[in-house]
């Protein structure tokens, strides 16, 4: 969440502890906020209304942890849905065209672990682990509420190769919603996600070190 959310929230909690009977204090409304911060705003409204609605532990008033744990869970299926679509694209796309998926965070995802055609040297033996490394990486983003820089395409083969020599590159397919995917497109970063650079200074003072060094010796 953020600090625009924060009035919402502080009348979400607020409708909750009266729903159950009791006031909220000021030290509660702290630490709910700091709890549930690193979460969308939507998914912890969601999650209200979930453990309200349950017919095991609905008669209690939520802790800030029942809501972590269902909330925690809500980040597991999520990069269930989203390897799910990526596992489909690979078998049924493949590695050689561009793709453009709907989900900003599958991007950096895949950039993160080596890139689009880095998927289709994956073999069967290692797909499981891929699998893992992925949904791993997709719930820390998803957990800390937090949208990466991220590239607009992820480069297929095809792609590469006609970059590579200057000829025309053809349009990314578009993975899941087509709408949504052209929205991420839109919103990727043209730069390099890791840049490199030499500092002159610093390679002069390594050379005076280098040269002292054989004065000594």
């Amino acid at each position: 969440m953020i600090l625009d959310d924060y009035e919402r929230f502080r009348t979400l909690i607020a409708d909750v502890h009266g729903f159950y009977g009791k006031d909220v204090s000021s030290f509660a409304l702290t630490v709910w906020w700091e709890a549930m911060k690193p979460f969308d705003m939507d998914a912890v409204a969601q999650a209200m209304n979930r453990h309200v609605m349950n017919p095991d532990s609905g008669q209690f008033m939520p802790k800030p942890a029942d809501i972590v744990k269902m909330l925690q869970g809500s980040t597991q299926d999520s990069a269930l849905r989203a390897w799910a679509k990526v596992d489909k694209a690979v078998r049924h796309v493949g590695t050689w065209d561009d793709v453009a998926f709907d989900d900003p965070i599958i991007h950096r995802v895949l950039h993160d672990m080596g890139g689009w055609i880095a998927m289709g040297h994956k073999t069967e033996d290692e797909w499981p682990f891929v699998a893992k490394e992925f949904e791993n990486r997709y719930r820390a983003f998803k957990t800390r509420n937090e949208r990466p820089e991220y590239p607009p395409v992820l480069i297929g083969l095809a792609g590469a190769n006609n970059r590579m020599q200057g000829q025309k590159v053809a349009p990314p397919t578009l993975i899941g919603d087509k709408e949504t995917a052209k929205l991420v497109i839109q919103g990727g970063a043209d730069k390099p996600l890791l840049q490199f650079s030499k500092d002159n200074h610093i390679e002069s003072a390594v050379l005076r070190i280098v040269d002292k060094s054989e004065v000594a010796a």
